[in-house]
């Protein structure tokens, strides 16, 4: 079995963080592991409002060790990680057993939000994981936090904080675009390998029920690495699958809904 790892917030409503991530890995046929460092709640009684939990340290590390220590691992991933010991640890784990797949999904805001969660965090994860990444994944805002230029709204912007984050020590950027970019009729982001860039294009989903769509795209990247693909190929594996996972979405509540990572199943997708 491919041994898959993510280091990541819980999702009380199972629709994003570490929950996707273990659904993804799943799906690729991988045996999916998990580290929690925070978890996050959200209110139905205060329309839908979020609260987050951190991991005390100490059990982040025991997590840790049982991870690479204990298991091994082929491919990480992280996602939220939500206070500065996390990162930290993180670093310290991925250095010491020289994990080559790691996957940075820079979570920086949660869906809905324009500011940075915490800023100072924010810079903190630049500092110690994006120079031991082998792919970063922002979103469009994240982007632009990383690459310090205002959010990008074409595919020429794009491009040109991918290379700066490229610059800053990683390898392969994959910005996520989405239905978000201006002016697009169809799903775009943009891969950089340092040399070439690559435009990823799928089918736009109209739909609203995205809850946990970052999370799944990089867990499912991350599985690619696992099991031996190139990381564009990861990419572009990772790509179908998040089509029709959004594709295939589903009303979670009144306040949103999820995709769905086992939709690849059914025929006649």
């Amino acid at each position: 079995m491919i041994k898959l790892a993510t280091i990541a917030g819980s999702d009380a409503s199972g629709g994003a963080g570490l929950e996707a991530d273990l659904k993804t890995f799943q799906e690729y046929g991988g045996y999916g592991m998990a580290a929690i460092t925070v978890i996050a709640t959200m209110n139905p009684n205060a329309e839908w409002e979020h609260a987050v939990f951190p991991i005390d340290e100490q059990c982040l590390r025991s997590q840790l060790e049982t991870i690479f220590n204990g298991v091994g691992v082929d491919a990480v991933k992280t996602g939220m990680l939500g206070t500065p010991y996390a990162v930290h640890l993180t670093a310290e784990y991925l250095n010491k057993y020289k994990i080559k797949n790691f996957v940075l999904d820079p979570v920086m805001v949660c869906k809905g939000a324009d500011l940075a969660l915490n800023p100072e965090l924010n810079e903190l994860i630049v500092q110690k994981l994006l120079p031991i990444a082998k792919i970063i994944m922002p979103n469009l805002f994240e982007a632009g936090q990383i690459a310090k230029v205002p959010t990008p709204k074409t595919i020429e912007e794009m491009q040109e904080a991918a290379k700066i984050i490229h610059d800053m020590g990683c390898p392969f950027v994959f910005i996520k675009g989405g239905a978000h970019l201006q002016g697009q009729s169809s799903a775009v982001d943009v891969f950089y390998d340092g040399t070439e860039f690559h435009k990823v294009e799928a089918e736009l989903i109209q739909t609203t029920w995205t809850h946990g769509a970052g999370c799944t795209t990089a867990a499912a990247v991350t599985a690619g690495l696992g099991a031996g693909l190139a990381p564009y190929d990861a990419v572009l594996r990772a790509k179908k699958f998040i089509t029709l996972s959004l594709r295939n979405g589903f009303e979670m509540n009144r306040w949103g809904g999820a995709g769905n990572p086992s939709a690849w199943r059914k025929p006649f997708n």
